[in-house]
């Protein structure tokens, strides 16, 4: 095992976890560009804050909360009955850069996280366009 940090704690542990995620659906919220992926989400979206939060904690090395409350993410199959494509892919991904940005995430570690968000975020794709 590696004494090396974890990106978990490298941004901060647990409160600016939850500060990156709140940060992140208030923008989903408050700015027109990511209308497509806010009318996908539940109102209110306090169920879908709690389902990000617990599930980056773990695949940032924290402690693995979604894994324990509710199993394998199975992410690309829990995101199926919604239409995916590059528009929403990239609303999603500007909308984190965006949430990183105003929270003061390292420069560095929002580069290094955007590039794991971009893969996953775009393995989520499941229409054209």
């Amino acid at each position: 095992m590696s004494d090396a940090p974890t990106p978990y704690e490298m941004i901060g542990g647990e409160s600016r976890l939850r500060e990156l995620v709140d940060r992140f659906y208030d923008l989903m919220e408050l700015e027109p560009e990511f209308a497509g992926i806010h009318a996908m989400h539940p109102k209110p979206n306090d169920s879908s804050r709690e389902k990000l939060f617990m599930f980056l904690s773990g695949w940032l090395g924290g402690p693995d909360l979604f894994i324990e409350k509710y199993g394998h993410p199975m992410l690309r199959a829990r995101h199926l009955p919604f239409a995916i494509g590059s528009s929403e892919r990239d609303q999603w991904l500007r909308c984190m850069a965006w949430a990183m940005q105003d929270i003061g995430i390292d420069e560095e570690m929002q580069l290094r996280l955007m590039q794991s968000f971009y893969n996953t975020a775009d393995w989520m794709r499941n229409k054209a366009g």
